[in-house]
């Protein structure tokens, strides 16, 4: 019985230890969606061990009668799936803010925060380069000026230097 639990230890440990893997330290790139109206964001991931990491990504947007910036962080858990193929799962929040003009003469101007998961999937080239695809639920609270109270479904792709 010792033997068969000793055995049964080993190769749980085998297995879990086979299926571990070793993200990127750093990575930098461009995460492309509508991000709630923000647009394109710079996206910096950094390991925080073997298989997990934080996730930044600010995006902005500027134009004539509207401006605006949003301020992503993310904890994100890493799981292999096959060779380079991984998938992912994270929980964090942020903060944004948006305004514009509507040529009436009337500003309209909304700070606000949220809340947001993420889920995904990358393929980690064996060059030093990152492609991703991501559904990020976001749930925001603000003055309401721009609907922010309701639950937003972002989905983008991702693009990054690993590094």
């Amino acid at each position: 019985m010792k033997k068969l639990l000793l055995f049964s230890v080993a190769l749980l440990g085998f297995t879990f230890a086979s299926n571990a893997q070793d993200i990127s330290s750093n990575a930098i790139g461009l995460r492309l969606g509508d991000s709630n109206g923000v647009g394109a964001e710079i996206s910096y991931q950094h390991a925080l061990g073997s298989n997990n990491r934080l996730e930044v990504d600010l995006g902005w947007r500027d134009g004539k009668n509207y401006d605006g910036f949003k301020l992503a962080g993310l904890y994100q858990w890493v799981w292999n799936i096959d060779g380079g193929f991984n998938w992912y799962a994270g929980v964090g929040g942020g903060v944004g803010s948006f305004g514009y003009d509507d040529n009436n003469g009337n500003d309209y101007n909304d700070t606000f925060i949220f809340a947001a998961g993420d889920i995904g999937i990358e393929y980690n080239f064996d060059i030093p380069l990152l492609i991703s695809l991501d559904f990020r639920p976001e749930i925001g609270f603000g003055d309401g000026t721009y609907d922010n109270n309701d639950l937003d479904f972002d989905i983008a792709l991702g693009i990054r230097y690993q590094f």
